[in-house]
């Protein structure tokens, strides 16, 4: 699906810059106080395909007692969480499992967010990619699926670049066992809370330099490579 010649220049496509403004990864998972599990998705509710839906009602189904946080711009209106509330109500996920909230005033604030989630959820067959990152930077685990194109594979190579491809599931079935999985393990999130942050700063997305570094050499290499083909051609 190309006629460019692809160059692969890093273990990752991506680099990543934690805002500032990033309070500090909460110090337990919150189903320590909560007594349940809160999975949670905060990626742009448009890219929550129906196959995602289905998903996470198989999830919800597969934990009991746990309950799903959602946070998109538009869910606060009333109309549109009633859709999504219908939506899920079709596929057997009662009302009180379910929270709804629409943009925050301002990044420290979204981020704070995370402390009230255990493990977030990424859509798919679109990826999340700051989301992402913001997640694993507040020390909350992320599962997603991967996928057979660039936009179903963002959180396979975030994930993988940070040390966890343990997270990234095959097929649904596999995402509902790895988001089961962790959810069942309140020790391991809590090991996570800990530990993400410093995951991503030891990763290829935090490499600034290094990745600066890598793509300049792919960029000469890419006009030796044209001007050798250039050269035989003449």
């Amino acid at each position: 699906w190309h006629t460019e010649h692809l160059v692969r220049f890093a273990p990752t496509a991506w680099a990543y810059e934690p805002p500032a403004a990033a309070p500090p990864a909460g110090a337990l998972p919150p189903c320590r106080a909560n007594g349940h599990v809160t999975f949670g998705c905060f990626n742009n509710f448009i890219k929550v395909s129906d196959e995602t839906l289905d998903t996470w009602a198989a999830l919800l189904a597969a934990v009991p007692g746990a309950r799903l946080r959602l946070k998109a711009q538009g869910l606060g209106d009333p109309a549109v969480a009633a859709f999504v509330r219908s939506r899920l109500a079709r596929l057997g996920v009662a009302d009180e499992r379910l929270d709804l909230l629409d943009r925050t005033p301002g990044l420290a604030a979204h981020l704070a967010l995370y402390e009230s989630v255990d493990v977030a959820l990424d859509t798919f067959p679109y990826h999340g990619t700051t989301t992402t990152c913001e997640a694993l930077w507040m020390g909350v685990p992320v599962v997603t699926r991967t996928g057979d194109r660039h936009a179903a594979r963002v959180g396979t190579s975030l994930l993988t670049a940070v040390g966890h491809p343990e997270f990234v599931a095959a097929s649904a079935a596999d995402y509902v066992r790895v988001a089961a999985g962790l959810a069942a393990d309140p020790a391991r999130l809590a090991a996570l809370r800990g530990s993400l942050r410093r995951a991503l700063q030891r990763s290829p997305l935090l490499d600034h330099a290094g990745q600066a570094e890598r793509f300049g050499a792919a960029l000469r290499a890419s006009w030796r490579h044209y001007c050798a083909r250039t050269a035989a051609a003449a």
